[in-house]
């Protein structure tokens, strides 16, 4: 499986960003997919996760502020991203699970700053 993640870019604090992350296969076939971000000096971090019913999740932090949806024509899913602050300043990830492996994409950095 290939993941090709994209739409990062530098912010503004308050602002919004979407990302996007596209699936060489049917996404129908990928149990969990979803997005960790590594911020510099840090551990790599759950954002959020979506199963191949539909069902979302996310880390305490992002509620209410990011939301993790698909495109199954497209095989792609998006994070989108509200009310960003610096610390959400991070390379995101996009992840998708199969059984027992896990296949990561490049990485997008995102970047908020005034």
């Amino acid at each position: 499986v290939q993941l090709q993640a994209s739409g990062g870019g530098l912010v503004q604090p308050g602002g919004s960003l979407k990302l996007s992350c596209q699936a060489s296969i049917n996404i129908f076939s990928i149990n969990i997919m979803g997005w960790y971000r590594q911020a510099p000096g840090m551990q790599r971090e759950l954002v959020a996760t979506i199963t191949s019913g539909g069902t979302t999740n996310y880390a305490n932090s992002e509620k209410g502020r990011f939301t993790i949806s698909r495109d199954i024509a497209k095989n792609t899913i998006h994070l989108q991203m509200n009310s960003l602050k610096p610390e959400d300043t991070a390379v995101y990830y996009c992840t998708g699970t199969m059984f027992t492996s896990t296949h990561w994409g490049q990485g997008t950095q995102v970047t908020v700053s005034s």
